[in-house]
């Protein structure tokens, strides 16, 4: 089955993370049949703020407006499989637990989860409260993987780019895309 993937950004920190999995899903292009980008108001001005740039404006894939319920991805008819919110604020992460789909990434993670497909939230904020536990367990509860933006270094990376990507890596991974990425025991 070919991939039909939604990537989230929302406004928390860590553009980064999502410039490189949007660079590298545009690399892995056999993989996967559609991929969709929605990005909230708050992250274009993060990305402009810690990226100092517009590129994603250049990215070469559909990109669907915060509030355009028209969205394939806003019905289960959609059949995307894969949905990705990276990063993922903890009141987008609150909205998604609580089933408020008063946008269209959290109508498109309310989808995914009721069609028993994957979601994945990559949590970037730290530390955290009782309340964003307790909403990432129900998010768990509900079939999503939490995935905090939480680096690792027994790769020895070198740049914030490729300590960015251990993470992008296992995001990756998480959802079944094949990537040349540091394994351990090799």
């Amino acid at each position: 089955m070919m991939h039909k993937i939604v990537v989230a950004v929302t406004g928390a920190s860590g553009a980064v993370y999502a410039k490189l999995l949007l660079e590298k899903l545009i690399q892995a292009k056999a993989q996967w049949e559609q991929v969709a980008v929605v990005m909230t108001d708050n992250a274009r001005q993060v990305w402009q703020t810690e990226l100092d740039n517009d590129d994603y404006l250049r990215i070469g894939l559909p990109f669907y407006q915060q509030h355009d319920f028209n969205a394939p991805f806003a019905s289960g008819s959609g059949q995307y499989n894969t949905m990705i919110i990276i990063p993922c604020s903890m009141g987008t992460m609150g909205r998604i637990a609580n089933g408020i789909s008063n946008d269209l990434i959290t109508r498109a993670a309310d989808v995914v989860l009721k069609e028993r497909r994957k979601l994945i939230c990559v949590a970037r904020d730290t530390p955290y409260n009782l309340i964003h536990i307790r909403n990432m367990e129900t998010i768990t509860l509900a079939g999503g993987i939490i995935c905090p933006a939480t680096p690792s270094f027994y790769s020895k990376p070198q740049t914030i780019e490729q300590v960015a990507a251990t993470v992008v890596d296992r995001v990756l991974d998480l959802a079944g895309i094949k990537v040349d990425t540091f394994r351990w025991g090799k």
